[in-house]
């Protein structure tokens, strides 16, 4: 199939002769916007490109809404990078305030991974250089300004990092961007009542539960459609949201073939029809259109606080996908990548990290969760991590919380609990690790570059759900929870599931990482990490 033709027939969508009836009928009755693909930005002769966060504006539901992106006003284009070959990036900030760009899912050295210490003045330029030495993965950049980053995120500023190696090359997957080879960046957004802003507060509840939205987008649209050839169709995922878990599916419950995640290739396809992302994951799936029927890709409810509220407590459409005559290409290996075996266990350094919640934050986090949206939000169960266990049963006497009985249990806004606690209650580092909230000056261990670790990251006596996410590295997860970590998510990862329980990790750190320039390791629940739950570290040769 020559790209000429595929995107004259992908014109052509509105047309009769271009689309099966079900299709003119559908679009006639509710016309769906196109799914927008960002644009491939690679470097330029020398090397070098340039990427600059700005304000912009969108429209969502008739409204025209201020957003950030960068090099446009959502999201970003695609950063296209290939292994081995140097990089320039002139980072520029036109924004009103002060942010940064980190590289997530990349091995990079301390000084260019663009942590929290690394602020781009506005109106300033930050230029950094690196070589990506790692294999072919789906990453994503995005702004880490410590206590902004939510906002930040939520505003619009995020994109995708398409790493190309030899190895994964070689193998006759989709690889036409945009036609058989799809980026899917999903993200949930709350707009105030009257639909002119995105409604963004880091206050007690989202600190406690994270912020969430009502309105769904795939790219920076809503509920989009997009035109494929018959055959098999590669997604990049993204869960770009800032709190919110995603279970996704097909609507017809074809299955889904996981072909990679965070750090790159699977050794080999795994088949799911439910794929759970928490924020901050990717995962690379292909999907056989050859039957030619439309689908939709959709999210299933989720069992998470805050998260099972309308219109995600039943099956949300993301996508609607429609095959053309036109057939694809790209097929699924039996055989993709090389994966090393995890490495032996015994006599390794380990490190255990303790994530937990101030009771402060936690009390006054879920009334005001109950106060202003009532016992939906609560998913059916008390806590993250246990189905249906009382208030009695969680981390803290929850049953006895101000607020719990009366109207607020039943969704009353006018409970106060003023009388009851403090008035005055600072939440900006009630989220902790190893018992102390974040501090940018003080990284709070050191790891000798090259060398192999087991870290343990606990949620014991905290039952929330924690994205865990560790800069500098993809490491293996020996287990979830305490227990084996599925096949699809068996390979090169940067996020881990911590849940009221235990999970453990191999890392090794490659690169040098000193004071000024620590990595961090923190929840990848973007209030949490902004409200103290994060660390960081140095590697030292």
């Amino acid at each position: 199939m020559q790209r000429r033709d595929f995107i004259k027939l992908s014109t052509a969508l509105g047309a009769a002769s271009a689309l099966p009836l079900w299709s003119r009928s559908l679009m006639a009755a509710q016309p769906r916007p196109a799914l927008p693909i960002p644009a491939l930005l690679t470097p330029d002769a020398r090397g070098e490109m340039t990427v600059t966060a700005q304000q912009g504006s969108t429209r969502w539901l008739d409204k025209a809404v201020p957003t950030w992106g960068y090099n446009g006003s959502l999201l970003g284009p695609a950063i296209q990078l290939e292994r081995g070959k140097p990089v320039t990036i002139n980072l520029r900030n036109q924004l009103p305030e002060a942010t940064t760009v980190h590289w997530h899912g990349l091995e990079l050295p301390g000084g260019v991974d663009g942590g929290p210490q690394a602020q781009i003045a506005p109106g300033a330029t930050r230029t950094v250089s690196f070589t990506p030495d790692q294999p072919g993965a789906t990453c994503w950049f995005h702004p880490h300004q410590h206590g902004r980053s939510g906002y930040q995120v939520a505003q619009g500023l995020a994109g995708l990092v398409i790493l190309k190696d030899d190895a994964t090359e070689k193998l006759l997957l989709p690889k036409i961007w945009g036609i058989d080879d799809i980026p899917v960046i999903l993200q949930d957004k709350k707009l105030s009542v009257d639909g002119s802003k995105i409604d963004y507060e880091l206050d007690v509840m989202s600190a406690a539960v994270g912020w969430f939205g009502n309105t769904m987008l795939t790219n920076g649209a809503i509920y989009p459609q997009h035109a494929v050839p018959r055959g098999w169709l590669r997604l990049r995922l993204l869960n770009g949201c800032n709190a919110r878990s995603l279970n996704i599916a097909a609507s017809d419950r074809r299955p889904l073939y996981v072909i990679g995640g965070d750090g790159g290739l699977l050794s080999e396809p795994v088949k799911v029809t439910e794929l759970s992302m928490m924020p901050g994951e990717r995962f690379e799936v292909l999907v056989d259109t050859l039957d030619g029927k439309p689908f939709d890709l959709q999210t299933l409810p989720v069992r998470q606080m805050g998260m099972s509220l309308a219109p995600f407590n039943q099956p949300l459409p993301l996508l609607s996908i429609q095959p053309l005559r036109v057939m694809a290409s790209g097929s699924l290996p039996d055989k993709l990548v090389d994966v090393p075996p995890l490495p032996a266990q015994a006599d390794l350094k380990t490190r255990w990290l303790q994530l937990s919640m101030d009771p402060e934050l936690d009390r006054r986090g879920m009334v005001a969760l109950m106060q202003r949206y009532g016992h939906a939000a609560m998913a059916g169960m008390s806590g993250d991590a246990h189905d249906g266990e009382s208030m009695q049963d969680m981390g803290g006497d929850h049953a006895a919380m101000p607020g719990m009985q009366g109207h607020a249990m039943d969704g009353g806004a006018d409970h106060s609990m003023a009388h009851q606690q403090p008035e005055q209650y600072d939440f900006h580092n009630g989220n902790k690790i190893n018992g102390v909230a974040f501090d940018m000056t003080k990284p709070a261990f050191d790891v000798k570059q090259g060398v192999t670790e087991k870290w343990t990251i606990s949620g014991e006596g905290d039952e929330m759900l924690h994205p865990f996410h560790i800069h500098g590295t993809q490491f293996r997860i020996i287990s979830e929870n305490g227990k084996p970590p599925a096949p699809h998510r068996s390979g090169w990862k940067d996020t881990v599931r911590v849940e009221g329980w235990r999970s453990e990790v191999l890392v090794r750190f490659d690169h040098l990482a000193d004071k000024e320039r620590a990595y961090m390791a923190h929840c990848h629940l973007l209030e949490h990490e902004d409200t103290g739950m994060m660390l960081g570290f140095t590697v030292s040769a």
